[in-house]
């Protein structure tokens, strides 16, 4: 039975609820209420980077139930590795992807609690850019590699110029950024183990 403060993280009206297989692993786990929170504002903005991207560039074949689910589920790791809560480290990015496949959740689905913070490797597809862009943008970190790495897909999907879907993504990004204070001060209001400070 999930804690009463982990089930309202989960629950409490602001930010869209995760997807319900998200949630209910979550509160399996008895999950930290904090990391339940973080979830939320990473998966809150990825629906609004993915309504985007089906707006601004249809063309371009998004994965969106993975999407969605990946940054719902990228951290969930952290519930393994608690320190990483409030502390450095990488450990909770195997983990987790370990914990997902161990549950039965699908390598599709699964991958980006291990991909979320290797962006840059050689493979990575447009729906991991877009579940570690929302893992930056939510709390307003502009990441200068990432976006570009980004912008660079979205230019030979659309036939755009680079400078074009360079200002375009900017837009988004600014608009996002601008909601960061709302989402810190959620993730905030709810403990976490081994500390009181913000996750990554």
């Amino acid at each position: 039975m999930p804690s009463p403060i982990l089930r309202r993280a989960l629950t409490e009206p602001g930010l869209r609820p995760l997807p319900e297989r998200a949630a209910r692993l979550l509160e399996d786990l008895d999950a930290p209420p904090r990391l339940a929170a973080h979830l939320r504002a990473v998966h809150d903005v990825a629906a609004e980077l993915v309504d985007w991207m089906s707006r601004r560039h249809p063309g371009l074949a998004v994965d969106a139930e993975a999407v969605l689910f990946g940054a719902a589920t990228h951290d969930i790791g952290k519930a393994l590795h608690p320190a990483e809560l409030s502390g450095p480290g990488a450990e909770h990015e195997r983990a987790g992807h370990g914990l997902l496949r161990e549950r039965g959740v699908e390598e599709r689905l699964a991958r980006f609690a291990r991909t979320h913070a290797s962006w840059d490797d050689p493979g990575i597809g447009v729906d991991d850019l877009l579940v570690s862009l929302a893992d930056a943008i939510w709390k307003a970190e502009r990441v200068t590699r990432l976006e570009q790495r980004l912008v660079e897909v979205l230019a030979a999907a659309s036939g755009q110029a680079e400078w074009e879907a360079f200002m375009d993504l900017d837009d988004i990004c600014d608009r996002i950024a601008a909601g960061a204070d709302g989402r810190l001060a959620f993730q905030s209001a709810y403990p976490a183990a081994g500390g009181t400070e913000s996750i990554a």
